[in-house]
């Protein structure tokens, strides 16, 4: 009898289990969809300032501050472009797009100074973005991504979910381009992966440790920041966004993170090695830079994203039933991801070639970290040295 078949495929079910039911419902993106949720306008819309910091983005930089100037947002509210120093045409076109909407009275262009030892790129921008919005006596910062096309109404959303819910940090995943192969393979996946480390009913919930937001859409209640000790409090990390949510929730702030479909980002992934590279600059910084939880996490995305699948083709009929019910599982809970990005439901069963590429992106992690490339990003090495 197969013994180490049957407790493999054994405990593949029962982590399929623990995550369809008792990992804080991550795969049921309508109760965390922004989009259907209603929104109750405060008696007094507070002051806004939205921060972007921005590298080389000449080719989505236009758009996204043409999102910016055009939000319906009836109270004051500026906009600081942050120019990393860029290499190409960036800051040019960031004014051009301002000048366009009628809106160069709101919309600011700062250039970086030199990046100081122990700040990552992003935060520096975002720190100098910070010093000079105070002069605005913003209620609320808005940090976003230079490639997103924001709606609208989005930070009308925004401040009106922070202020019915005494929230101090709310955020927004956007849709994410799935047009081309790699994308549609992959991208999802990001995001399934994402919400199940960080379960948004869990991020919600004071009594838990969980803490996460997404980095390219971000509304931070002032007062919170100022609490934490203001961004040189994280300023050496590479996950930014979730270090962030983590000082906020730590010093007794409420926390929110969504989704939504009507912002969208504008970056585009033609390319596997691309995404690729999207995975490896964070993946070992999740994993703390430990090769022991590397090895476990190999381990575990092994047990249950692959077995389930090897195993379904088992003759014992024990062993290919249990890896059945796990895949079904798995299937069934990446559905949702699957349909809330516009695919066709086929995707969901090739989750499993997902889990693997993304295993093989954080093992070349975690090599390019042992090399001192870690973090790359735009020509920076982010990640701190090995000791």
């Amino acid at each position: 009898m197969p013994f180490l078949a049957i407790i493999l495929a054994g405990f593949s079910l029962i982590i399929w289990v623990l995550l369809t039911f008792f990992r804080g419902a991550f795969w049921q993106l309508r109760a965390f969809d922004d989009d259907v949720a209603r929104h109750e306008s405060p008696p007094v819309w507070p002051r806004v300032v939205a921060i972007a910091p921005a590298r080389n983005e000449a080719e989505t930089i236009g758009r996204s501050v043409e999102s910016l100037v055009a939000q319906d947002y009836a109270g004051e509210f500026q906009i600081l472009i942050v120019d990393d120093h860029s290499e190409d045409a960036t800051a040019v076109l960031a004014q051009r797009a301002a000048q366009a909407g009628g809106a160069t009275d709101r919309v600011f262009i700062a250039q970086a100074t030199p990046l100081p030892p122990g700040w990552t790129g992003k935060l520096w921008a975002l720190e100098q973005g910070v010093s000079q919005a105070v002069a605005f006596s913003p209620d609320y910062l808005w940090f976003t991504d230079a490639d997103i096309l924001h709606a609208p109404d989005t930070l009308r959303r925004l401040v009106a979910r922070a202020e019915s819910g005494g929230l101090d940090l709310v955020s927004l995943t956007v849709l994410w381009q799935v047009k081309t192969a790699p994308e549609r393979l992959l991208i999802p996946p990001f995001i399934y992966f994402f919400l199940k480390l960080y379960p948004p009913k869990w991020i919600a919930d004071s009594r838990s440790r969980i803490a996460g937001a997404a980095g390219g859409c971000i509304l931070l209640r002032r007062g919170a920041l100022e609490r934490i000790g203001g961004i040189s409090a994280i300023r050496g990390e590479v996950i930014d966004d979730c270090a962030l949510a983590r000082a906020v929730k730590r010093s007794g702030g409420k926390l929110w993170m969504g989704l939504t479909r009507k912002s969208a980002s504008l970056r585009v992934y033609a390319t596997f090695a691309e995404i690729r590279d999207m995975i490896a600059r964070t993946a070992f910084t999740q994993l703390k830079y430990s090769a022991s939880i590397l090895f476990g996490t190999v381990a575990g995305m092994a047990l249950a994203y692959l077995l389930p699948v090897a195993l379904t083709f088992h003759t014992h009929a024990l062993v290919w039933r249990m890896s059945l019910a796990a895949w079904a599982l798995m299937t069934i809970t990446y559905l949702p991801t699957v349909r809330f990005n516009g695919l066709s439901p086929l995707w969901a069963p090739l989750l499993p070639v997902a889990a693997a590429f993304y295993t093989y992106a954080t093992c070349l992690s975690a090599v390019r970290y042992w090399l001192g490339r870690g973090g790359q990003w735009k020509g920076r090495t982010q990640a701190p040295a090995k000791p």
